[in-house]
């Protein structure tokens, strides 16, 4: 695969109980070399629920060869030994969680539509940057900063070797543009895990192939 191809970053729905690490396992087999990094995002359990809840993620991941990264919390993080952690705005400097996981880690920081918050990132030493929410999402809040555009993916590309990461009600049929702009990863969620995921996969794929 050349390194200019858009890659999937699976973001996990709230409920990862019952038959999700198989869907997960789905997905991911369904977009073998495409999906490459997939988030583990639940809220209102406990450090040690979450990593009951972690555990067959992250083995399913390991066995695909998949990032799995944390959000929000570095000591979830560093507990799991996970590849990484996502920051947002508020989670925490990188250059504290780098500290704390190590310099293997994989970090990533939310960056909304600021090229300013992107660039402090990766002054800190992030290894993404997230920019969104590009379209109406679920998982992030009506009340975030202003939407960007794809000029921000093609401004971050064309100067930055850091990769973007674009976010927020992405789903096959409207990624073409954020794939054509330069976005180096499309984080989805809803369009996967809210029907057949591997249809959907099946669906990325093939939009990111025409593109």
């Amino acid at each position: 695969m050349s390194e200019t191809t858009t890659q999937l970053y699976l973001i996990s729905p709230l409920d990862v109980t019952g038959e999700f690490p198989a869907r997960l396992e789905r997905a991911i087999v369904a977009g073998k070399g495409i999906v490459t990094a997939f988030q583990f995002r639940v809220k209102s359990v406990d450090q040690h629920e979450a990593a009951t809840l972690a555990a067959p993620l992250q083995a399913v991941c390991a066995e695909h060869d998949v990032a799995f990264i944390v959000n929000d919390s570095v000591p979830l993080a560093k507990r799991l030994k996970a590849d990484g952690i996502h920051l947002g705005q508020d989670d925490g400097d990188p250059r504290e969680a780098r500290e704390e996981l190590g310099r293997d880690a994989q970090i990533g920081v939310t960056c909304h539509a600021s090229r300013h918050m992107a660039m402090e990132a990766g002054e800190a030493g992030a290894d993404y940057v997230a920019f969104g929410a590009f379209y109406d999402s679920a998982t992030k809040d009506k009340g975030d900063a202003e939407r960007p555009t794809t000029e921000i993916l093609e401004w971050w590309s064309n100067l930055f070797e850091i990769p973007c990461v674009a976010i927020g009600g992405i789903n096959p049929e409207n990624c073409g543009p954020l794939i054509a702009a330069g976005a180096d990863f499309l984080a989805v969620s809803g369009a996967v895990w809210e029907g057949d995921e591997v249809a959907a996969i099946e669906a990325f794929v093939k939009a990111i192939g025409s593109e």
